[in-house]
């Protein structure tokens, strides 16, 4: 089932209650789970994610329920904290989690994945993103001043940021030489840096280390299906590129010198989470 609602509340009355009333069809149980799963939102300035069943609200106060059964129902593996600066962390998300929830919720997100591992509580603020489908290294920032700090740094593209990608195919000679994929992106410049790392004849893939020089949507992906050589596993970009390990890309290193502690550093995906 999949429905979406806005509702206002004409007197005071629970959150739960409101809802049960306004959306018949869906028992309290299931309500309650969408709630705590991010799915219902206070439309306020700003809007929040309403968790809280027993949430009293106002005359005034609108709801909106973003409900899909299918989406609450999903599971993935949990993320693992692999660096702790204090003022920012290093984590590992897993494929099938998304960096940060959208209005149909938040459960499979490292965002709230985050805001829930840290006792006492720390903000959490999401500095970059990777694909639903990606593994690898993701940055979060604990504090508005590392937040502003680390954001300026991947805006002026001073991270580095590899990727360990599995194409299909050999990649033609023409590219390969050059080393980079240079096509435009959604109407503006966008490029991909690349070295070979191993051609497999058995499997007739191509194991690439990736550093991107822009950062458009789906860029890597977009890129390789471009020249034909589409990430394996990737269900939307490319042809005859099925796997049954998911979308072969991880990022495995961010490195940068970091303007809060004055140092230079790296952090590299250990070799128990790198795809084979």
């Amino acid at each position: 089932m999949k429905l979406s609602r806005e509702i206002t509340a004409t007197a005071p009355v629970t959150a739960i209650e409101l809802l049960s009333t306004a959306v018949p069809e869906l028992p309290k149980g299931r309500l309650k789970d969408a709630m705590n799963k991010g799915a219902v939102q206070l439309i306020a300035k700003p809007v929040k994610r309403l968790r809280r069943a027993q949430f009293m609200l106002k005359a005034g106060d609108r709801l909106a329920l973003h409900y899909d059964s299918e989406i609450l129902s999903r599971d993935c593996a949990a993320a693992q904290l692999l660096a702790d600066e204090k003022a920012y962390t290093v984590w590992f998300k897993p494929a099938g989690m998304l960096s940060q929830g959208n209005e149909w919720g938040d459960h499979l997100s490292l965002l709230r994945f985050a805001e829930q591992h840290f006792t006492p509580a720390r903000p959490v603020f999401l500095l970059h993103r990777l694909d639903r489908e990606a593994s690898g290294l993701v940055l979060l920032a604990h504090n508005k001043q590392a937040a502003a700090a680390l954001s300026k740094l991947i805006a002026e593209r001073a991270i580095i940021k590899k990727y360990r990608v599995r194409v299909k195919g050999a990649l033609p000679a023409d590219v390969l030489s050059q080393g980079r994929i240079a096509l435009p992106l959604d109407g503006k410049a966008s490029e991909s840096r690349f070295s070979l790392l191993e051609y497999c004849s058995l499997t007739d893939t191509s194991l690439l280390e990736v550093i991107l020089i822009s950062g458009r949507k789906h860029q890597i992906r977009r890129h390789f299906a471009a020249i034909n050589c589409p990430v394996m596993g990737d269900p939307q970009y490319g042809r005859q590129n099925k796997s049954t390990t998911g979308l072969a890309l991880q990022a495995v290193e961010l490195a940068f010198f970091c303007p809060l502690k004055r140092r230079q550093q790296q952090f590299l995906l250990p070799a128990s989470l790198v795809q084979s």
